[in-house]
Order: C-alpha cells, then structure tokens, then sequence
C-alpha cells in the first residue's frame, strides 16, 4: 500500500504513531510512578529501575475482567493506591529529613501547623498557591494513573500475546523475589514500593496506637498526684520561678559546630554578667523528645515527666489529668502563669491541663509591633512585658512557662536588642523589619540558614541576659532551656537531640538542693556535662524541692 501524493498520507500515518507513542507513555507511567514511593524512602533515583508489583497485579485483574464498568474501578483504585503512597513517602520523607522521627498517620494534624511555619516563612499567598499545585497535581496523577491502566490493559488484554507478556513480567518477578535479585543497592528488581509505603504507615499507626495504650497506664501511676501541698515544693516557698524555653536552642549552638563561636561567646559575657549581679548558674543536657519542631511535645514532656514524642500522645495527653510542674506550684500557693507569644487565638488546654491562672499571648500583652517571621513577638517585649506586669505584681510568688520564639524557623528577619526603657508598646522595632535579610534571601543559600541561625539564638540569650540584669528580685529562679534541636540543614546528619538547660539563682540554698544532680558550673556545658532524657526532669526537681530539709535530693 502506497501514500498518495496529497499529503493524506501522514494523516493515514499519524493515528498508528500516536496510538504506539501513548502506549509507550502508559506503561512508563505504569513502571515509574509505582516506584516513586522507594525512591523517596531511599533519596536515590536508583530506586526507580525495577518491576512494580502494582502495575502487574492490576494489569492481570483488568485483562481478566469482562465487564467495562469493573475496569474503571479497578484502574481508578490502582491509581488512587499509587497516589496517596507517593505522598505518604513524601510526608515520611520531609519528616524524617526535617525532624528526624517517621510520619505517624494519626498525627495528621501536624501537617497545619508545618503549614502555618511555611506561610510565616514564604508568605500566605505563595504557600496557598503551593497547596493548590499540589491538590492539583494529585488529581491530575489520579487520572493519569487511571488512563495509563486501561490504556495498557486495552493493548495487551485482547491478544494472546499480550496475556503471555503479562504472565512473562509476573514469572521474572517471582524469580526476581525469590532470588533477591537487586538493580541496585537497597533497590530490589522485584519492587512493591508503593504498597510497602502503604503498609509502613499502617505500621507506625499501629505503634502509635500502642504507645497511647502504654501512656494511659503511666498517667494512671504518678507518684506526685497525691502529695501533700504543704510539702509540695517547699525548699522554693516564696520564690519566683520561671521556666523558659528558647527555641531551637540545641546542642548544635554550643558544642563545637561551625556556628558556635558566636553563642559560647554570648553565653560567656552573658555567664559574666550575672556573676556581676550576684547570680550563680549552673549547666547540663536533656535529650528532647523532638527534632526541627513540634515544641509543644518538648514543653509537655518536660511538663508531665512523660515521654512525648508524637502528635498522638499529646492530644492524649493534655485531655487528662496528668500532674504538671506548674500545677503544683499551683497546689503549692504559687500564682501560675503561661507565656505563649506564638498563640493568637484561646487555648482551653492551658486553664484545663497546665492549670495557668493566668495565659499571655499576642492578643493581650498590648504589642503594637511587627512581626519577624513566623515570631509574632520579639524575646526582648515577651521579658518586659512579663517583667512589668508579673514579676512582683502580685501577693503570690510566680511561676511561669514562657516559651520565646524569636529563634523559630526561617531565622529572619531578626529582632535587635534595644536599651530597656526603649521598648514601649514594641512599635520601636517597625524599623528594624527592613535592616536585615528576608527569609527569602537567607533560605537561598544552607550557610546562610546556619549564621542567621546562630544569631537568632544569640538574640534570645542576650535578651534574657537583660532581662537578668534589669529585674529586681533576689528570690527569683530562672531554669532556661531548648525546647529541641534545629533542623537537619542546621544541625546536621545524624545529630543528637540534645538540648542545653540552665538555672539561674541568687540563693545558693537552690543549688544545695541539686548538688546531686553533678551539673557543671556557669551557662555553657561541656561534652561530659550530665544528660538526662527530658521526661526525667520533673520527678527530678520535684524531688529535690519537695523533701524535707535534709534529705539528700539524686
């Protein structure tokens, strides 16, 4: 057969080159998108040579299928299948790359708030426009998954032919399996990556599940629940006592690392001056429950002397009535106060759980300032504002959690310490928005990320360091801490999850009652400095400062 001189030949030519083009097309879809979810897992595009066990599995059902309507739905649960592995290896992925811990499906309500982190870093709009890609991109897979399915199944399923390729893949990869034949390291020939993906989250799930099985029976057995409040905490009676948590101060800002330098030397100026002002400090680690975020699982473990580490156990946790620090100073006749300048709208948990008297966020300390990134409040306005409406504002003595924000993630723009009578309603530091580097420009290069985020925790020691100086209040004991360590681009492969803690006194009755506890002298610990897991903390000081006089505290 000849094509005419017309030109009607490349038409006659065109539907055969298409039909083979989108063949090909289908089944590279139908090879590669299965494998995408252990591409993930194991960050090599090695991982997407292989025989997808989806894609063979699915082929074989739709060729053996008579009925239309029965093909869709299968090919439409193929690629629903195929899809939501690839985002649950991508979710495990950023997880495991940013917080160093594995996605637990039942902590699903996490992905708001790392949402709320991109926003404060990257603007609403472009975060917004992000989601919508996304959603969009995955409809699209949905329906090209689907597509490639019947489109394949329609090629090969009326043909001889085609059941003998099908039963040939399935035949190499039943040898491949049983052989343990790989294509390359950790990538098997004979691949099930996106069912695997599947089934590893129903996994974490499941551990999930009995961790908070194991947490109801510890909340049940708290040794402090019925202490007598008259021995509560009774070396401290008429003290002050705030706890602050400075974010992302990890051990990565202290020990070593090439962005050290800075913060030892803050903390050794700042170590000075409170030996000029008649303080005394003393230094060690806790390992945090957390890694690059999720804050509020550090701040209840440390809290309830349980072990926090998932969204899960949270939840569970602050619905029940678990013993926290500040409500036995509560017991205690202290008044309690929470410091959560991050927040903006009511909290029920902190009059519920923590039992705080009293709750500060950036609705009601009267900041009139701008924001620096995702921290609504600079460090520097959280101390005053504490110092002057709290601090010695009232009959009780105080104990308060304050959890400082300017060193959360992206690092920029930075606040800049101002002198103490300058800080007002904050609107001061309008100015200082525009003086440094955006997130933007920073996030753009990995050594930038880690000087601005040496300088952000500086910032937050140096204000507390004034705070310090500035306040009056001999009975006053401050016990400083990291919430977790920075993430992965700052902190590095492999690092610990340790963070330092201080206290902070003018009485040297405090530390004779954690000599025990063998911390190292002054702001800065060293490698052999004590390390506790954080969960350990508040059996820990509530033994040493709720024992009668003379009883040796561990």
């Amino acid at each position: 057969m000849t094509r005419d001189s017309g030109g009607n030949g490349s038409r006659g030519w065109s539907r055969p080159v298409r039909g083979r083009a989108s063949l090909v097309v289908a089944i590279l879809l139908l090879i590669v998108a299965p494998l995408i979810p252990g591409a993930l897992a194991l960050g090599s595009p090695a991982a997407l040579i292989g025989l997808p066990a989806e894609s063979i599995i699915a082929l074989a059902v739709l060729c053996l299928l008579p009925w239309r309507l029965a093909r869709g739905f299968v090919a439409f649960g193929f690629a629903l299948l195929i899809v939501v592995a690839i985002v649950l290896a991508a979710v495990d992925a950023g997880y495991r790359s940013v917080l160093d811990i594995p996605f637990d499906p039942l902590d699903w309500q996490q992905l708001g708030d790392a949402l709320g982190v991109v926003r404060s870093s990257i603007g609403g709009a472009v975060a917004n426009g992000l989601v919508v890609l996304l959603a969009v991109a995955a409809v699209t897979s949905m329906a090209a998954l689907t597509w490639a399915a019947l489109r394949t199944a329609a090629a090969v399923g009326p043909h001889r032919n085609g059941s003998l390729v099908i039963t040939s893949v399935t035949a190499t990869w039943l040898v491949a399996a049983l052989t343990g034949s790989h294509v390359a390291a950790g990538q098997p020939t004979a691949a099930s990556a996106s069912v695997g993906a599947v089934s590893t989250s129903v996994d974490h799930a499941a551990e999930g599940l009995a961790a908070q099985a194991q947490l109801s029976e510890q909340i049940a057995t708290d040794p402090f629940r019925d202490t007598s409040p008259s021995q509560l905490l009774r070396s401290l009676k008429g003290k002050d006592v705030v706890f602050a948590f400075i974010e992302s101060y990890g051990e990565v800002a202290v020990q070593g690392s090439g962005i050290s330098a800075g913060v030892r030397q803050a903390l050794r100026e700042g170590e000075a001056r409170l030996r000029a002002d008649g303080f005394a400090s003393q230094s060690a680690f806790l390992t945090s429950p957390t890694f690059g975020g999720l804050s509020w699982l550090a701040h209840s473990t440390f809290q309830t002397g349980l072990w926090i580490d998932r969204q899960s156990l949270y939840s569970k946790v602050i619905r029940s009535d678990r013993f926290t620090l500040s409500r036995a100073f509560g017991t205690g006749g202290w008044r309690t106060v929470g410091v959560i300048p991050s927040n903006t709208e009511p909290w029920p948990f902190g009059a519920s759980f923590y039992h705080w008297d009293a709750l500060l966020d950036a609705s009601n300390v009267g900041y009139r300032g701008p924001s620096f990134g995702y921290a609504r409040i600079p460090d520097q306005y959280t101390w005053k504002y504490f110092a002057d409406h709290e601090l010695g504002r009232h009959e009780q003595p105080i104990m308060a959690e304050l959890d400082l924000v300017s060193s959360h993630t992206p690092w920029a723009p930075l606040p800049e310490l101002l002198p103490w009578s300058d800080v007002g309603d904050g609107s001061v530091f309008a100015a200082q928005t525009a003086q440094g580097p955006s997130a933007t420009e920073v996030w753009q290069d990995p050594d930038r990320i880690r000087q601005a985020y040496a300088r952000s925790i500086r910032y937050s020691l140096e204000a507390m360091f004034a705070f310090l100086h500035d306040v009056e209040d001999p009975d006053l004991v401050l016990v400083v801490l990291g919430d977790h360590q920075p993430a992965t681009i700052v902190s590095g492969e492999g690092a610990s999850r340790d963070v330092p803690i201080s206290i902070i006194a003018k009485d040297p009755a405090v530390f004779e009652r954690i000599e025990g506890w063998k911390w190292q002298e002054g702001m800065l610990p060293s490698a052999e400095a004590p390390n506790w897991p954080m969960s350990a903390f508040r059996d820990r000081f509530l033994e040493a400062f709720s024992a009668d006089p003379g009883v040796e505290a561990r």
